[in-house]
């Protein structure tokens, strides 16, 4: 179980998102980690991950991981873009164990809709997306064992259904996000 105060102390915030606290409390007391969505759950992290591409003080207080991504590794942050938004506005990152690094979602709201799609995120160089073989997931017993659960959390409080096409949100949350995020990535490492 995650403690949300330890989850925010650890990444040195008041506030955390109101949907990640609720989503915290989905994965604590309905479901259980990694039994709602394929190869996801929210983690308290150290920042061990994000020193491995750099110890710049900036860099690992702009950056707020809380989420493995997939079962490889990869994780997934909040970025502080610096534009004094609220923390629930801010887009959501995902840094791959590959070696990739990209923007997946506007702001937790876009990112939870995401988690609809049922299945691990795929982290390239280039690239970041969902895949899924139609034909595996005609079998129902494929779907993740609280999935159910999470699509009535989700559409109750957010009004979103299961998503049709995720890369949809990832090609939007890039437009807008895309360009200023790598080029302050670039000041911490050339990639």
């Amino acid at each position: 179980m995650i403690d949300v105060t330890e989850f925010k102390e650890n990444l040195g915030l008041e506030t955390i998102p109101v949907e990640l606290e609720k989503l915290i409390y989905f994965q604590n007391h309905i479901s259980s980690f990694e039994n709602f969505t394929k190869g996801f759950g929210v983690f308290i992290d150290d920042k061990s991950g994000l020193k491995t591409w750099s110890n710049d003080e900036n860099f690992l207080n702009r950056l707020h991981p809380f989420a493995q991504a997939n079962g490889s590794g990869s994780f997934y942050v909040i970025w502080d873009d610096g534009t004094d938004k609220n923390i629930d506005q801010m887009p959501v990152a995902v840094f791959g164990d590959e070696g990739g690094v990209h923007i997946v979602a506007g702001n937790m709201k876009e990112f939870l809709h995401l988690l609809t799609y049922d299945t691990e995120i795929s982290v390239e160089f280039d690239q970041a997306y969902f895949y899924k073989e139609d034909e595996e997931y005609e079998d129902e017993y494929w779907e993740s064992e609280d999935l159910g659960e999470y699509l009535k959390w989700v559409e109750g409080d957010y009004g979103l259904s299961p998503i049709k096409n995720p890369d949809e949100v990832i090609k939007n949350a890039q437009n807008k996000y895309k360009e200023s995020f790598d080029q302050w990535l670039r000041q911490y490492f050339e990639w």
